[in-house]
């Protein structure tokens, strides 16, 4: 039987240790905080009295891995679909709204109806997709597409924000053309939005704990890996602060943490650098939130706020790329916040409701042209040690999809190297 330690449990390394103990491994799952999920969980917030995410996330219908991974846990359960997909978005500063409603099939031919598409754009506009589906790994979305018109003002920036959590200016087209190929360039049923209404821990985080504690899984939190002791081609040790682990006996190590400390880990190890903060915040409201559009998203354009998820009577937001509000003071922050919600709502702009702000400084890595050519693939130098991670070679922007298929990547070559996998 297969050894292998699985460091780390956010996705990437739940979605390992699945892949890994479905096929027989003898897995032990590592985690350096007192909670698995990583970036992607629920709690409790005192203040608020309600189950909140640490950041908020959508599903496409296109994310096979990610369904693939909710139905071997029954996590599937607890997330809903958007159908027929359809995106809301409204401009702060006009007041103008409108819902992007892609068609089935692989033909867009959404883009000539006038009902489907942007206000005040030709399906001529549209063309532009063309060039940046045929992106070279060097060009950014800015590249690609002329970033002053009002489509990319209206769709293409709020979409390569939320997808890349990068500016357009910035943002690596590579990735986010694979990811156009497989969300609008399939058609509606790609492209339907699946929420977590009851939480991201309850579709993703916990269903996959218990599936891997009935696999026979162990499970060791509070586990903070310090140290990979090393010789040339082989990982011979693992120091962690609770105590040292031998890795012999043809044992492998699958390292699913962030690329800064995968690099502090192993130096020399070449990783994509730098990062990109996202802020949420959590609003509790004296009703059901109901969003203009009827769906439980919106997007909004002339905003400091990004996008809208209503969950009864929680009212959750979303800046991307927001370096700039990291260091801005809570309160400050909090009050131009919900003064766009409150706009956008039709809502009194004060008192402020109750409310959870949340600042993820490296949210993402920074998802540049120079950062995509260093996106390492899931086997290593040393033999028995593999990578995962939404930052690792997927072909894919840094999300769940991604991180889940990192894991089940890193899962197989450590199954292959082991001689049970052809």
């Amino acid at each position: 039987m297969t050894e292998v330690h699985v460091i780390g449990a956010g996705l990437a390394g739940l979605s390992a240790a699945l892949h890994l103990a479905e096929r027989g491994a003898n897995v032990t799952l590592y985690e350096a905080a007192p909670q698995a999920g990583g970036r992607c969980r629920s709690f409790h917030d005192d203040r608020l009295g309600r189950l909140i995410d640490n950041g908020n996330h959508l599903l496409l219908g296109a994310n096979e891995a990610a369904f693939a991974f909710m139905r071997a846990t029954g996590g599937i359960k607890a997330v809903t679909e958007v159908s027929p997909a359809a995106f809301p978005f409204l401009d702060l500063k006009t007041g103008e709204s409108w819902t992007v409603r892609p068609n089935a099939g692989r033909i867009p031919w959404w883009i000539l109806r006038p009902g489907r598409r942007v206000p005040h754009t030709t399906a001529v506009d549209y063309l532009s997709a063309l060039q940046l589906l045929c992106a070279r790994p060097s060009s950014t979305v800015a590249d690609c597409i002329d970033t002053s018109t009002h489509l990319a003002t209206a769709f293409w920036t709020p979409l390569v924000v939320a997808v890349m959590n990068t500016a357009p200016e910035d943002a690596a087209a590579y990735p986010l053309a694979a990811m156009l190929r497989e969300t609008f360039g399939r058609g509606e049923a790609a492209c339907r939005p699946w929420v977590a209404l009851g939480g991201l821990s309850a579709a993703l985080i916990d269903p996959a704990l218990a599936r891997l504690a009935a696999l026979g899984v162990t499970y060791r939190g509070g586990w903070r890996l310090a140290h990979v002791e090393r010789e040339p081609g082989q990982v011979r040790s693992l120091r962690f602060d609770a105590g040292e682990v031998a890795i012999t006996g043809g044992a492998k190590v699958v390292l699913a943490v962030p690329p800064y400390i995968a690099a502090e880990l192993l130096p020399g190890l070449v990783v994509p650098e730098g990062s990109r903060a996202i802020v949420n915040a959590h609003f509790r409201l004296d009703r059901p939130a109901h969003l203009p559009g009827g769906q439980p998203l919106l997007g909004l354009t002339n905003s400091t706020v990004h996008w809208l998820i209503a969950r009864d009577d929680i009212l959750s937001l979303t800046v991307s790329a927001a370096d700039a509000l990291i260091d801005v003071p809570s309160d400050t922050l909090i009050n131009t916040l919900w003064s766009d919600v409150a706009k956008a709502l039709r809502l009194s702009p004060a008192p402020v409701p109750p409310v959870r702000l949340i600042k993820e400084k490296r949210a993402t890595f920074a998802q540049t042209p120079d950062n995509i050519v260093k996106r390492p693939p899931p086997v290593t130098a040393w033999s028995n040690l593999f990578l995962a991670g939404d930052w690792t070679a997927t072909g894919l922007p840094a999300t769940i999809e991604s991180a889940i298929r990192s894991g089940a990547a890193a899962g197989r070559e450590a199954l292959r190297a082991s001689g049970a996998l052809s």
